[in-house]
């Protein structure tokens, strides 16, 4: 296995700066709003079903974030544990950074609008999706700092928690996206 230098702290927090504005730039280019089109930015979003849920700051779908952050951390940890830390936080930035391109694609918004409850869900505003970054780095760093106990314990207490509230979650919407389920679909509308 290829062994990289360690590079400093600052060099990889610059690398990271670009990798995060290089998807920013690409969601403008694929034609997502800067901010919500209401004009307004908000630290919070609680209304799922709102039009601005996926355009604010925060909302309830940045817990998913979060996980995925402990996620990364854990499969980085697992496949370049001889790498340095700041290495395999690039590669878990730079997976996430795809995905919130993706996530912004018709290919994906399509899919989101006819498999789950998200009708009107027209995909994410460039500071969503930043923010949505921002949290899975938050997560990364959670995992590097907790112990593998306490990473899952916080993983299942959000996503049970997240669950409970708004009927959806990362596991929910994994499933809706790739093998959608009229049982969930039901239950998620309230039925």
């Amino acid at each position: 296995m290829i062994k990289f230098p360690v590079l400093s702290a600052r060099a990889y927090v610059f690398i990271g700066i670009a990798i995060i504005a290089a998807a920013a730039l690409t969601l403008l280019a694929l034609g997502q709003p800067p901010i919500c089109t209401c004009g307004v930015v908000r630290p919070w979003q609680g209304d799922v079903m709102s039009a601005e849920n996926s355009q604010q700051l925060a909302d309830w779908y940045s817990p998913s974030h979060l996980i995925h952050g402990l996620l990364f951390y854990a499969l980085m940890w697992l496949l370049f544990r001889r790498q340095p830390v700041g290495l395999r936080a690039i590669g878990a930035l730079i997976i996430e950074c795809a995905w919130e391109i993706l996530e912004n694609t018709p290919l994906i918004i399509d899919r989101y609008r006819e498999a789950t409850i998200s009708l009107g869900y027209r995909g994410d505003s460039v500071i969503n999706s930043v923010s949505d970054i921002l949290f899975m780095l938050l997560g990364f760093l959670l995992a590097r700092r907790l112990p593998v106990t306490a990473s899952v314990i916080l993983a299942l207490l959000l996503e049970i928690g997240v669950g409970a509230v708004i009927r959806d979650n990362l596991t929910l919407n994994i499933i809706m996206l790739l093998y959608p389920l009229d049982s969930i679909r039901a239950w998620q509308a309230g039925g």
